[in-house]
C-alpha cells in the first residue's frame, strides 16, 4: 500500500486543470456544498413507523434506535437524523434530499442504490456501510470515522469529505467529479477502475492508496504526495528502478 502525508508543497500528477495565475497552486474546480435549511421538524414519534417506500417530509429523528429498520425505497425530504443508531438498517434505494444526519452510529447500514442530494453527514461513526451504485450530489461528510465504506460503481458529484477518517474506502468503478478531501485521513483507498475528474487530494492529512493508483488521472496531488507514491506508480507501470 502506498501511503503519504500531506505537506504545504503543491504540484500535480494527472491534473486536468491549469495553474492559477500568481498563486503557484494548480486550479481545480471545487465541489459545491449542500445548502440545507431545515424547517420546523415534526418528531418521529408522531409519524407513521418507518416502512419501505414511505414518505417522510420535515421529520426529526432524534436519539431513535433505527437499527434493523426497512426504509428501502423511502423518501426523506428536509429531515434530520441525529444521534440515532443505524445498525443493520436497510435503506437501499432510499432518497435523502435536503437533509442532515448528525452523530449517527452503526454497522452494516445498507444504502445501496440510494440517492443523496444536498445532504450533510456530520460526526458519524459507521462501519461496513454499503453505498454501492448510489448517486451523491452536493454532499458534505464532515468529522467522524467511517470504516469499510463501499462506494463501488457510485456516482459522486460535488462531494466534500472534510476532517474525517476513512479506513479502506472502496471507490472501485465509481465516477468522481469535483470531489475533495481536505483534512481527511485516507487509509487503504481502492480506486480500481474509478473515473476521476477534478478530484483534489492535496489537502488530505494522510493518503494511503491500496489499489488503483493508476486511476489518479483527473486528480490533483501535491508534489510531496507524488514522491511518496512514486514506487506505486512505477509498480503500476511495470517500471523497474535501478541504481
Amino acid at each position: 500500500m502506498a501511503s503519504t502525508r500531506a505537506s504545504g508543497t503543491t504540484g500535480g500528477a494527472g491534473a486536468t486543470a491549469h495553474r492559477a495565475g500568481g498563486t503557484g497552486r494548480t486550479a481545480v474546480r471545487t465541489p459545491r456544498r449542500p445548502e440545507v435549511d431545515l424547517p420546523e421538524l415534526s418528531p418521529y414519534g408522531t409519524q407513521p413507523a418507518l416502512s419501505p417506500d414511505g414518505d417522510y417530509d420535515g421529520v426529526g429523528f432524534e436519539g431513535v434506535d433505527l437499527g434493523g429498520t426497512d426504509g428501502s425505497g423511502a423518501r426523506f425530504l428536509e429531515c434530520a437524523v441525529r444521534n440515532c443508531s443505524l445498525d443493520g438498517a436497510r435503506w437501499e434505494r432510499a432518497r435523502l434530499l435536503d437533509s442532515v444526519l448528525e452523530g449517527v452510529t452503526g454497522a452494516g447500514t445498507d444504502l445501496a442504490g440510494a440517492e443523496l442530494r444536498d445532504v450533510e453527514l456530520l460526526d458519524a461513526r459507521l462501519g461496513g456501510v454499503q453505498v454501492h451504485g448510489a448517486r451523491l450530489s452536493r454532499v458534505l461528510v464532515r468529522g467522524g470515522k467511517i470504516d469499510f465504506l463501499n462506494l463501488r460503481q457510485s456516482r459522486l458529484l460535488d462531494v466534500t469529505f472534510e476532517n474525517c477518517v476513512l479506513v479502506e474506502p472502496d471507490f472501485g468503478g465509481a465516477a468522481l467529479e469535483r470531489v475533495a478531501f481536505p483534512g481527511c485521513v485516507l487509509r487503504g483507498v481502492d480506486f480500481s477502475g474509478a473515473s476521476l475528474m477534478d478530484v483534489d487530494l492535496r489537502d488530505a492529512a494522510e493518503l494511503g492508496i491500496a489499489a488503483g493508483v493508476g486511476q489518479l488521472g483527473g486528480s490533483v496531488i501535491s508534489s510531496a504526495q507524488l514522491l511518496d507514491l512514486a514506487p506505486a506508480f512505477a509498480a503500476e507501470l511495470n517500471v523497474r528502478v535501478g541504481g
